[in-house]
């Protein structure tokens, strides 16, 4: 349903949500405005949305840390915000950890007229 990927049709709103917000924020804030905004466009489409939720990281079936997740969608989508014009290799390095490290199987990582999956 939605496409190839798991939760596409979330991603997908995630991320139109998120061009937006650039459409009408522009570039220039930090990541905490774009969170914020972000959070609030999607919560007008209807998903239920966690702003810095608490993610448990997991090895050899222990938890062995926490983070916070800049938006977590629909207790199903990781979303992370960098406030940046290019994503760089650490960027998504970043977000495949968060998902190797817990139970989600699904993120996007938006930046300034970039997004992945």
């Amino acid at each position: 349903m939605g496409g190839p990927y798991k939760h596409q049709a979330l991603t997908d709103r995630s991320l139109r949500a998120f061009d937006q917000v650039y459409n009408t924020l522009g570039y220039g804030f930090l990541e905490k405005v774009y969170e914020n905004a972000l959070g609030l466009e999607l919560r007008k489409a209807g998903l239920a949305v966690v702003s810095q939720a608490p993610i448990q990281v997991y090895y050899a079936g222990q938890v062995v840390g926490e983070y916070a997740a800049v938006l977590l969608v629909e207790d199903a989508v990781i979303v992370e915000l960098k406030a940046v014009r290019t994503l760089a290799a650490e960027h998504e390095a970043q977000l495949l950890n968060y998902l190797k490290a817990t139970r989600y199987e699904v993120g996007c990582c938006s930046t300034l007229g970039r997004h992945h999956r």
